[in-house]
């Protein structure tokens, strides 16, 4: 983050542009590196440009399949659909991939300077900011819904079959037998069964229509409040074509504790489906709909009980909530063995 690249990056959005100085701010690396930093100009910054930026890469030693597919994704995201899916997200003002490395960067503004607040599965989360932020994910896949000139856009490419060839009943079984998997209910603590179940869901999925933009992994730490406590969507490395519901089950049952899921979950996937409508979408009926959901189900779940690199208490809440959505609905009997 030099000021001398960072010119150039940003020359071709703000033309003529002169970093004289870079501030450093907070690094976080999980699986992405964030690296929060401030800038100033010679002559004074654009007009537009924010003085607070973030910077966002896949710098850590985590395999070069997942380095480079979350990369080229969410570089496409930023420059192709961010600007006209009527989502909120993060502004970018710079996203491109090496060509070599096939590595990302996208460098966006800084939304803890304006206000706002990035979440976790630890975060309080109502059933009413569920309802809000479903309504973003209804824009985002009635925005492209069914559209034809993305059928063979290769960054929007499936992924769930990857996530089979990469991790799978080794690492759920750690998981289960672990601390980390001790709220997973005995109904769906069976590595072999939840395996069998997403292969048969990644199948399912490859022919499903209408397909639709959708975020691919639309858990609670993936959200953050805007300056205005908005709900808003980010990190949007699995970005693919896909089922709507993939997001819409996952995304209630893991941002609500049990209890609000149960209470609630019912009404907000009819608020969504409501949604849908509204933008012009024929959605899907009830009872197509509540498969789908306990399907979104099996979806998260498998992502979190996969999980090896996030903090112990964040994967074993996610683990517990997902796993009891599972059993509560028989998800794994919603796919074709």
């Amino acid at each position: 983050m030099s000021p001398e690249w960072l010119s150039s990056a940003l020359e071709p959005r703000f033309p003529g542009i002169q970093v004289s100085k870079v501030t450093p701010g907070p690094v976080v690396s999980r699986m992405s590196t964030n690296a929060r930093f401030r800038i100033e100009c010679e002559g004074g910054l654009p007009s537009g440009l924010s003085p607070d930026l973030c910077g966002k890469g896949y710098f850590m030693d985590i395999g070069t399949w997942e380095a480079r597919n979350a990369g080229v994704s969410e570089v496409a995201f930023y420059r192709h659909m961010a600007g006209t899916s009527g989502v909120r997200t993060l502004r970018s003002v710079y996203a491109d991939i090496d060509p070599e490395t096939q590595h990302g960067v996208v460098i966006t503004e800084d939304a803890v300077t304006q206000g706002g607040t990035f979440l976790d599965a630890t975060s309080d989360y109502t059933p009413e900011q569920t309802s809000q932020s479903l309504e973003q994910y209804a824009k985002l896949h009635a925005a492209r819904w069914g559209d034809s000139s993305l059928g063979e856009a290769e960054w929007l490419s499936p992924r769930l079959e990857g996530h089979l060839v990469h991790r799978g009943v080794k690492e759920i079984r750690a998981n289960f037998e672990s601390e980390i998997g001790a709220g997973v209910p005995d109904e769906v603590r069976d590595p072999d069964a939840l395996v069998a179940a997403y292969r048969a869901l990644a199948e399912e999925t490859l022919s499903e229509s209408p397909w639709s933009v959708i975020h691919g992994d639309a858990h609670v730490g993936n959200l953050y409040l805007d300056g205005d406590r908005r709900p808003s969507l980010a990190d949007w490395q699995l970005v693919q074509r896909g089922p709507w519901y993939l997001d819409v089950g996952y995304h209630i049952a893991s941002t609500l504790t049990v209890e609000d899921r149960r209470r609630t979950e019912k009404d907000l996937l009819r608020h969504y489906l409501d949604r849908l409508r509204a933008a012009g979408v024929e959605a899907p009926s009830w009872d197509e709909a509540w498969l789908g959901f306990r399907r979104g189900v099996v979806h998260g779940f498998y992502l979190w009980s996969i999980t090896l690199k996030v903090a112990p208490e964040i994967t074993s809440t996610l683990q517990h909530r997902l796993g009891t959505a599972a059993a509560d609905h028989e998800a794994f009997n919603s796919v074709s063995p």
